[in-house]
């Protein structure tokens, strides 16, 4: 394999749609998302009210990467080997002696082999690798809080009243029928929440149609929010950009489950026909699916026997560990938490920001210091790179989180945003992650500072 990726390499680009092509406002997004199911418990499950009181400084907790143990409400930051770097109780600390006691000398997390074999979701865990789910790993801690002052025990009866939660917001008609908060909310100002592609974006798009690529859209989001989404984002032609689009792909389903996997369907008026397609015979806008046809559709479309495709996701579960392990394909990883660590915000992104939300327009919480979900965070460090002490506290390593190894072992290499690599030529060579190179090469622009420093301290 090349040392090098280019995109001009490529006969497929694919995309992931939600902080992928299109980038949220993270703090308005994260506090509708978490008002959301907040709320829903509060009104539907009797959950203390005060759930719904948040001060600017709740939202350092909220951080990628995170695991959720159901069985006894600690949520843990892990090591590249499944070690516990750091933990709480609820939203509470527990110190080295405290994790030393819950998970052993050694501070292994039980679960380990399994998330890190298989990705899959379980009923003793939930990891957090996304913002649509981040908000909900700062409100399992909040909950875990009012069991103990109600005098509970915290088992994982509350993840039923948080499922039944997530379904009330965001199942497959809650767009249509305004149900719950969040569609409502985006629908009324999507400004507040989306960031429009910028000019350079929607040209590199273009600039690939013209090189003879093939554009694919894969989202989980439904149809109707994908093209509200896109609409607003890259303007009412953007169908004319993608080649296929595929929306309620329902991933990591969408690679891993073969071979029983689910049928594509069409749509009419964004409804889901319900006889299931035996395979894919052209171009258009598709609902569910799965790979192994896709594959043959690509494979018709290209002329090739086996394309070579590009995938760009955001998410380690959905998009990254699948496209790669079931689908072979080459992967790039969004990590906005880049820019949270030295990395420079693209030009264009810069402007679109100051055309967007002008100074005076932003809210109280920006005033008062709610830190981004993407920016390094007090009470859980870096998202990369964390410090591991040994039992007595004297010894310390510093170790990559397992969430920053699987970026490095997943991935072909990761950026911040599209608008890092739009103004470059397709033709630009990208040195990619390799196990055999040092840690630092694959990112662009440039590494993150804690990823840096740990390689300058290795030397």
């Amino acid at each position: 394999m090349s040392e090098y990726f280019s995109l001009s390499d490529c006969d497929v680009i694919g995309f992931d749609l939600d902080h992928t092509l299109c980038r949220y406002h993270l703090k308005e997004t994260s506090r509708l998302i978490y008002e959301s199911i907040a709320r829903y418990l509060v009104e539907h499950k009797a959950y203390d009210k005060d759930l719904l009181n948040l001060t600017p400084a709740s939202w350092d907790f909220c951080f990628k990467g995170l695991v959720v143990d159901l069985e006894d409400g600690n949520i843990v930051k892990l090591a590249e080997d499944g070690t516990v770097l750091r933990a709480t109780h609820g939203t509470n600390d527990l110190g080295t002696e405290e994790i030393i006691k819950h998970y052993g000398a050694k501070r292994e997390w039980k679960h380990f082999n399994s998330l890190n074999t298989s990705f899959t979701r379980s009923a003793k865990y939930y990891f957090y690798d996304n913002y649509f789910d981040l908000p909900g790993a700062l409100l399992c801690g909040k909950v875990v809080d009012m069991l103990h002052k109600r005098g509970n025990e915290v088992n994982s009866d509350f993840w039923k009243d948080m499922m039944a939660a997530i379904d009330h917001n965001y199942n497959t008609s809650a767009f249509k029928e305004d149900a719950g908060t969040y569609f409502p909310s985006i629908k009324r100002d999507p400004g507040r929440y989306l960031q429009p592609c910028s000019d350079s974006v929607k040209t590199w798009l273009r600039s690939m149609k013209t090189a003879g690529k093939v554009l694919i859209l894969i989202t989980s989001s439904h149809s109707d929010y994908c093209r509200l989404i896109c609409e607003y984002i890259l303007g009412k032609d953007f169908e004319e950009l993608f080649d296929v689009i595929i929306t309620n792909a329902l991933k990591p389903g969408f690679f891993s489950l073969v071979p029983h996997q689910r049928p594509f369907r069409t749509l009419v008026n964004d409804v889901e026909e319900t006889e299931g397609l035996p395979s894919l015979d052209k171009p258009g806008w598709y609902s569910q699916g799965n790979w192994p046809h896709l594959h043959e559709l690509l494979k018709a479309m290209t002329g090739k026997p086996e394309p070579k495709v590009v995938y760009f996701g955001d998410s380690i579960r959905s998009d990254i560990f699948p496209a790669t392990t079931f689908g072979k394909w080459e992967t790039v990883m969004i990590v906005e938490e880049m820019e949270g660590e030295g990395v420079p915000k693209s030009d264009a992104a810069l402007s679109n920001e100051a055309q967007v939300e002008p100074q005076e327009k932003r809210g109280k919480f920006e005033e008062q210091g709610m830190k981004s979900p993407s920016a390094v965070s007090n009470q859980w460090g870096s998202y990369f790179v964390d410090v591991h002490r040994s039992g007595g506290g004297d010894e310390e390593s510093q170790k990559l989180t397992w969430c920053c190894h699987c970026i490095h072992t997943y991935s072909t290499m990761a950026i911040p945003s599209v608008e890092h690599i739009a103004d470059l030529p397709l033709d630009y060579k990208f040195p990619r992650f390799s196990a055999d190179k040092p840690c630092t090469i694959g990112y662009y622009p440039r590494p993150p500072d804690s990823v840096l420093k740990r390689c300058e301290n290795l030397s």
